[in-house]
C-alpha cells in the first residue's frame, strides 16, 4: 500500500526551510503532495499561480513530489487526494503549540488522518516567509534564505513595480 502525504502551506514564498522539510518528507513517504493554500485570511505577496509555479520548479528534482493548489479545509483536500497523512514543519516551541492545536482540530474533523511533525533543521529555525518578504521588500539580499527561482521572482516583481511607478 502506497502512502501519500500532504505538506500544506501558503509558501509565500517557499524558503530553504520549506524545501528542507519537503525533501525529508519525500524520503519518508511514497508520494508527497506539496499543497499550496489559496489562503483566504492572508494577503499573499505572490499569487497562487506564482507560488505553485515556483514550488513546482524548486522541487522538480524530486520524482515522488507533486505540487497542487487547494482551498477549503485541509482535511477535505487530504481526503480528496487519498492522503491519510499531513506533514507539518516545526521551527520553535511556539510553532509546536499552534500546530498541536491545529492537529487536534484536524483529528476531530477527520479521525483517519494523522499529522506528522518534522522539526526544522537547526540552521532554519529562525526563518519564516514573512521575514523573507520583509527583507525583500526593503531590497535586502534574500539569496541565502530562498531558492534562486524565488530570488528571480522577487526581482521581477520589484522591476515591474519600478516601471509602474510603485517603488
Amino acid at each position: 500500500m502506497r502512502v501519500t502525504a500532504v505538506y500544506p502551506g501558503t509558501f509565500d514564498p517557499m524558503t530553504v526551510g520549506h524545501i528542507d522539510v519537503a525533501r525529508r518528507a519525500s524520503s519518508m513517504f511514497d508520494d508527497l503532495i506539496v499543497a499550496v493554500a489559496a489562503s483566504t485570511t492572508k494577503s499573499p505577496f505572490f499569487s497562487l499561480e506564482e507560488r505553485v509555479d515556483m514550488a513546482t520548479t524548486i522541487l522538480s528534482d524530486l520524482d515522488n513530489v507533486t505540487v497542487q493548489s487547494f482551498g477549503g479545509l485541509l482535511v477535505d483536500y487530504a481526503s480528496e487526494v487519498g492522503s491519510k497523512v499531513i506533514v507539518r514543519g516545526l521551527r520553535a516551541i511556539s510553532d509546536f503549540e499552534y500546530e498541536v492545536q491545529i492537529a487536534g482540530v484536524n483529528r476531530h474533523l477527520a479521525p483517519n488522518i494523522e499529522t506528522v511533525f518534522i522539526a526544522a533543521a537547526q540552521e532554519y529555525t529562525f526563518l519564516s516567509s514573512s521575514i523573507v518578504r520583509e527583507i525583500a521588500r526593503l531590497q535586502g539580499d534574500v539569496s541565502e534564505f530562498v531558492h534562486p527561482e524565488v530570488v528571480e521572482s522577487f526581482a521581477r516583481r520589484h522591476h515591474r513595480a519600478i516601471h509602474e511607478g510603485y517603488a
